[in-house]
């Protein structure tokens, strides 16, 4: 009667297996026939066992060994192959990709060197350099005595520009224009005389001095000068009791700047004088300059020094040296400008503007040259004989009026 029994058809069931313990023979066992009802009665789930979410240390053995233990489907262990070759080309795609080196870096990369700032730059009243706050300093003049008993000078080698002229009677006196010079001892200081101011006003220069002409007195309300006479501002100046009134009154840079910036005169605003760089000539052509413009002690020569590339001053057949350390006065430029000049009464009077020839020594030649001046205010401007512009050396720029060229002598 169980033979004929048929089952009934109908969608076939996957009936899980339990992993047989693996024998230590290689023949293969006869697996057991089950009944329907029996093999129905081994797939009744059983209950599922209380979880135990308490953290153990003991590491449970037992439970990895009932997991392997558990008979799978086939497509169980498909989708296990499956998640396990994933995990391996993964694995062998990171390597890979780990391994390959990445392409060599042919940029050049351009060195970074640290420049630091610049301090310094060309003065604008000289053309050397000096440390930047220098040049925001404002301009001073100062009128320089230069009869026998004011010598020897003080503060005349650090002056920026310096113009020489006859004052009356053939006695010459000098315009010192301060910039970045310094000295701690300027003088003797003495009165001004009408055209020197032609030659401070340029840049815009404050002006220390000790009374003046009639004329020159009536012309600083007009002309704008910054003056600073001794009469009304006596604070700013000294009598050496070493010599002799009226060639013993002083002041200095610093006592000037005071006065300067109490009065508000902070800033000076000015056309500099056009420059160039040094070039020494190979071969001097003008070694020596004589300037005849009055009498033995006052006719000034100018002598070439090649190892500082400037021009030696000599007065009265002696080194003309500066009471401030003894040094002889060199200006790296001398200049001779050719003015008109004649008297009117016992003072000098020269025609300071339009044009006129020019000398202009420097790296130990001379050119021949024009000066051009437009206005009382206006600045000097040096070209030569085809009027092409002429830079001057750096430092202290000399310049000494003569009324013709007779009157200056140059020996190669």
């Amino acid at each position: 009667m169980r033979d004929d029994i048929k089952t009934a058809k109908g969608p076939r069931r996957k009936v899980a297996r339990l992993a047989e313990p693996k024998q230590e023979t290689d023949e293969p066992k006869e697996l057991a026939f089950k009944t329907p009802e029996e093999t129905a009665q081994t797939d009744l789930p059983t209950e599922p066992k209380e979880m135990s979410f308490k953290n153990t240390k003991k590491f449970d053995g037992d439970k990895i060994k009932r997991f392997f233990s558990r008979s799978l489907s086939i497509k169980q262990w498909g989708l296990g192959f499956l998640l396990i070759l994933i995990v391996i080309m993964g694995g062998v795609a990171y390597e890979t990709k780990s391994n390959i080196l990445p392409p060599p870096d042919t940029t050049t990369h351009a060195k970074t060197v640290y420049i630091p700032p610049k301090t310094t730059e060309p003065s604008r009243l000289t053309g050397v350099e000096i440390q930047k706050e220098l040049n925001l300093l404002p301009t001073t003049a100062v009128q320089i005595e230069n009869s026998p008993d004011a010598r020897p000078q003080a503060g005349l080698y650090d002056a920026g520009i310096v113009t020489e002229a006859i004052a009356e009677g053939g006695i010459t006196r000098f315009n010192a224009v301060y910039l970045e010079g310094q000295p701690e001892r300027i003088g003797p200081v003495r009165s001004l005389r009408p055209y020197y101011s032609d030659f401070f006003l340029p840049y815009d220069a404050a002006l220390a001095h000790a009374g003046g002409s009639g004329q020159a007195l009536a012309e600083i309300g007009p002309l704008g000068i910054k003056s600073m006479d001794h009469g009304a501002n006596g604070g700013t100046y000294s009598r050496d009791s070493n010599r002799f009134a009226p060639h013993n009154l002083y002041t200095s840079r610093a006592r000037l700047l005071e006065n300067q910036n109490g009065k508000g005169w902070t800033t000076s605003t000015f056309t500099s004088i056009v420059r160039k760089a040094e070039k020494k000539a190979e071969t001097p052509t003008a070694r020596v300059v004589d300037v005849a413009i009055s009498s033995f002690l006052y006719n000034p020569r100018f002598e070439y020094d090649g190892a500082t590339n400037s021009y030696l001053r000599v007065m009265a057949g002696k080194p003309h040296v500066d009471e401030n350390g003894a040094r002889q006065i060199n200006p790296k430029v001398v200049i001779v400008l050719i003015m008109p000049h004649h008297y009117a009464g016992i003072y000098s009077v020269y025609q300071t503007t339009g044009a006129g020839k020019a000398y202009i020594f420097q790296d130990g030649t001379v050119v021949e040259g024009v000066w051009q001046k437009d206005g009382r205010g206006s600045q000097f401007v040096f070209g030569d004989a085809n009027s092409a512009p002429i830079g001057l050396n750096p430092g202290q720029t000399w310049m000494t009026l003569a009324s013709t060229i007779g009157q200056v002598t140059i020996t190669p």
